[in-house]
Protein backbone atom coordinates (compact mmCIF):
# COMPACT_ATOMS: atom_id res chain seq x y z
CA UNK A 1 0.00 0.00 0.00
CA UNK A 2 1.27 3.45 -0.89
CA UNK A 3 1.23 6.00 1.90
CA UNK A 4 0.18 9.62 1.50
CA UNK A 5 3.79 10.70 2.12
CA UNK A 6 4.99 8.50 -0.77
CA UNK A 7 2.11 9.40 -3.07
CA UNK A 8 2.40 13.16 -2.68
CA UNK A 9 6.00 13.11 -3.97
CA UNK A 10 4.55 12.37 -7.43
CA UNK A 11 1.91 15.11 -7.41
CA UNK A 12 2.86 18.01 -9.64
CA UNK A 13 -0.54 19.57 -10.34
CA UNK A 14 -1.11 20.90 -6.81
CA UNK A 15 0.94 23.89 -5.63
CA UNK A 16 3.22 23.14 -2.64
CA UNK A 17 1.37 25.56 -0.34
CA UNK A 18 -1.89 23.70 -1.01
CA UNK A 19 -0.15 20.39 -0.32
CA UNK A 20 0.77 21.73 3.11
CA UNK A 21 -2.91 22.45 3.80
CA UNK A 22 -3.81 18.97 2.58
CA UNK A 23 -1.14 17.49 4.90
CA UNK A 24 -2.69 19.29 7.85
CA UNK A 25 -6.17 18.18 6.85
CA UNK A 26 -5.02 14.56 6.52
CA UNK A 27 -3.67 14.61 10.09
CA UNK A 28 -6.90 16.14 11.38
CA UNK A 29 -9.07 13.69 9.47
CA UNK A 30 -7.02 10.71 10.67
CA UNK A 31 -7.46 11.99 14.23
CA UNK A 32 -11.22 12.23 13.68
CA UNK A 33 -11.26 8.60 12.51
CA UNK A 34 -9.11 7.39 15.43
CA UNK A 35 -11.38 9.16 17.91
CA UNK A 36 -14.45 7.67 16.20
CA UNK A 37 -16.07 11.09 15.67
CA UNK A 38 -18.64 11.20 12.88
CA UNK A 39 -18.77 13.94 10.29
CA UNK A 40 -22.13 14.93 11.72
CA UNK A 41 -20.71 15.37 15.23
CA UNK A 42 -17.62 17.22 14.03
CA UNK A 43 -19.65 19.50 11.77
CA UNK A 44 -21.86 20.38 14.75
CA UNK A 45 -18.79 21.17 16.85
CA UNK A 46 -17.47 23.37 14.03
CA UNK A 47 -20.78 25.13 13.46
CA UNK A 48 -21.06 24.05 9.84
CA UNK A 49 -23.24 21.76 7.76
CA UNK A 50 -22.22 18.13 7.22
CA UNK A 51 -22.23 18.74 3.45
CA UNK A 52 -19.63 21.53 3.88
CA UNK A 53 -17.38 19.30 5.99
CA UNK A 54 -17.73 16.41 3.54
CA UNK A 55 -16.73 18.71 0.68
CA UNK A 56 -13.60 19.75 2.59
CA UNK A 57 -12.65 16.19 3.49
CA UNK A 58 -13.12 15.06 -0.14
CA UNK A 59 -10.91 18.00 -1.18
CA UNK A 60 -13.62 19.34 -3.44
CA UNK A 61 -12.61 22.63 -1.82
CA UNK A 62 -9.21 23.59 -0.43
CA UNK A 63 -9.80 24.58 3.19
CA UNK A 64 -8.65 27.96 4.41
CA UNK A 65 -6.35 28.26 7.39
CA UNK A 66 -9.30 29.56 9.41
CA UNK A 67 -11.33 26.43 8.55
CA UNK A 68 -8.42 24.15 9.46
CA UNK A 69 -8.14 25.94 12.80
CA UNK A 70 -11.87 25.42 13.41
CA UNK A 71 -11.49 21.72 12.53
CA UNK A 72 -8.53 21.39 14.90
CA UNK A 73 -10.34 23.23 17.70
CA UNK A 74 -13.34 20.91 17.31
CA UNK A 75 -10.91 18.03 17.98
CA UNK A 76 -9.34 19.93 20.90
CA UNK A 77 -6.16 20.43 18.87
CA UNK A 78 -4.52 23.50 17.37
CA UNK A 79 -2.66 24.41 14.21
CA UNK A 80 0.88 25.73 14.64
CA UNK A 81 2.62 27.61 11.85
CA UNK A 82 6.32 28.15 11.41
CA UNK A 83 8.29 30.44 9.15
CA UNK A 84 11.61 29.26 7.75
CA UNK A 85 14.05 30.37 5.11
CA UNK A 86 13.56 28.35 1.92
CA UNK A 87 17.29 27.95 1.36
CA UNK A 88 18.58 26.60 4.63
CA UNK A 89 15.62 26.30 6.97
CA UNK A 90 16.98 28.98 9.28
CA UNK A 91 15.03 32.07 10.18
CA UNK A 92 16.65 35.31 9.10
CA UNK A 93 16.05 38.70 10.62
Amino acid sequence: MTTWQEYKLHIVSIPPEELELIDALSVLQATRFRRDISQKDLAARMGMRVAQLAKIERLDAVPSLRTLCRYAAALEMKIKLSVTDQKDGELSE
